[in-house]
């Protein structure tokens, strides 16, 4: 009769991997493994390119290339990341895809340059240009890491999460509203439009209460599926993008030309500074959790590896007509939850996402969900951005001089966007930077937090 385990065995049982890092599963197992991955990040990969394309009046043909390349970069980078060639890579099972961090400013820089008179196809052309240019300060971070981290400390980092959180609040409710289009045609958050969006996101809530761990990971796909029939049956889908789609998308390079805008390449510049500091921490808990160390100097390579490809894929996706990509943190859940931590799997993962994406007709499917379905699971992802700025400032220690930082930042960041006339009188260059409510705050709390001295700590009496 063997003896009873004590907590601490019956916890290092259950934590206990099926698969370690090097672990070559069948490919049966690789492949579910990897189906569960796909389905909890194939909705964050799509969304912020929908969203931003229908916020724009991107034409159904275009949004349906925008959409199939962000799967087809996230699959390249996912691969680069798992596999790792020379300094590119974090050589962890990592996945990669698009941010949401750079939703909210490419919407309203773009809006704007369309509200002047710009042509979608030349706002398009600059926000691609944006990216490329972009990517460049990313890389270059990746190589001055230890220099940056003690500039963007986690009080900076969590002001600017926080503020593009609750930014990107008010896309997601105009989402749920039915979006541009239906406050044009005076539909907007009409009865269909509010049953569509609330049914979404009651079934995300309970779903995400109910303690089973796989139910709780695949909770968004499920809400989208159920919202998706109803939107059906209530003669809501739009096949357009399907219909028009080809039936297998050769890569184009630059489909919409090459611009740039200075207006709208600032606040990324703050944003692609904070995702670099992301992927340190993203990075780091995947290594965590797969028995990976979490310092010294292979640790150190692979955050290296792991912020380059952050970089290098931005680069890929503005060539190929998509938006800036990002490491995910959903996977760290999945691998906790199959045991399965073997970076071979990342092969099964590139691969079927790159598939969907070589097909537009997934993308043109995806593209007939209605905004309202969309915006009821956006809401709830934009949400968790801003939590995860909340979880990051309750990580250190907020004295007088945290408080006074945070503050101010937010004061001014969600001012300017929520009355963005107090800038009227500015150079035209500055107010289209400051304009960008993540810009502000961003630059204000990089600058306070440099120059504020820190308070030492007083000996007790």
């Amino acid at each position: 009769m063997t003896s009873p385990k004590t907590p601490h065995e019956a916890e290092s049982q259950t934590s206990e991997l099926v698969f370690g890092l090097e672990d070559r599963p069948k490919p049966w197992i690789g492949f579910l493994a990897a189906l569960q991955h796909l389905l909890a990040i194939i909705v964050p990969i799509v969304t912020p390119g929908l969203l931003i394309c229908q916020a724009l009046g991107v034409s159904s043909r275009d949004t349906n290339l925008i959409v199939s390349m962000s799967l087809v970069i996230s699959g390249i980078a996912t691969f680069v990341q798992c596999k790792r060639f020379g300094p590119f890579g974090a050589g962890l099972l990592i996945v990669q895809g698009t941010s949401f961090n750079f939703v909210g400013p490419l919407i309203a820089g773009g809006a704007l340059m369309v509200k002047q008179g710009t042509p979608v196809e030349g706002v398009m052309a600059a926000i691609f240009g944006v990216v490329i240019a972009g990517s460049f300060v990313e890389m270059g971070i990746s190589r001055v890491l230890p220099f940056v981290k003690r500039m963007i400390t986690p009080l900076v980092t969590g002001i600017v999460v926080l503020m593009i959180g609750l930014t990107l609040i008010k896309v997601g409710l105009i989402s749920m509203g039915g979006g541009f289009s239906a406050m044009a045609n005076g539909t907007f958050a009409n009865g269909e439009n509010l049953m569509l969006s609330g049914v979404v996101l009651a079934i995300i809530v309970i779903l995400n209460r109910i303690p089973l761990v796989w139910m709780r990971s695949c909770a968004i796909v499920i809400a989208l599926a159920v919202g998706y029939a109803l939107a059906g049956y209530l003669g809501r889908l739009d096949f357009t993008g399907m219909h028009q789609a080809e039936v297998f998308q050769v890569p184009v390079p630059l489909h919409f030309g090459l611009g740039f805008s200075w207006a709208l390449f600032i606040p990324m510049l703050v944003i692609y500074l904070v995702t670099s500091l992301e992927a340190i921490g993203d990075v780091t808990a995947t290594s965590k959790i797969s028995r990976q160390p979490v310092e010294g100097p292979v640790w150190m390579q692979r955050i290296k590896g792991g912020v380059l490809v952050n970089g290098a894929n931005s680069l890929l996706a503005g060539v190929f007509n998509t938006f800036p990509s990002s490491i995910f943190a959903q996977n760290n859940g999945v691998i906790q939850l199959t045991g399965i931590a073997s970076r071979h799997v990342g092969v099964w993962i590139a691969g079927m996402l790159i598939l969907l994406g070589l097909f537009p007709s997934v993308a043109g499917a995806i593209q007939a969900v209605p905004e309202p379905v969309l915006g009821g699971a956006a809401m709830v992802m934009f949400g968790a951005v801003a939590a995860s700025g909340i979880n990051i400032l309750a990580s250190i220690q907020l004295d007088r001089r945290a408080l006074l930082i945070i503050a101010v930042s937010l004061a001014l960041g969600l001012g300017v966007s929520q009355v963005p006339e107090f800038l009227a009188h500015m150079p035209a260059a500055l107010r289209n930077v400051l304009e960008s409510g993540v810009a502000t705050g961003g630059i204000c709390a990089l600058l306070l937090n440099w120059f504020l001295p820190e308070t030492e700590a007083r000996p007790a009496v």
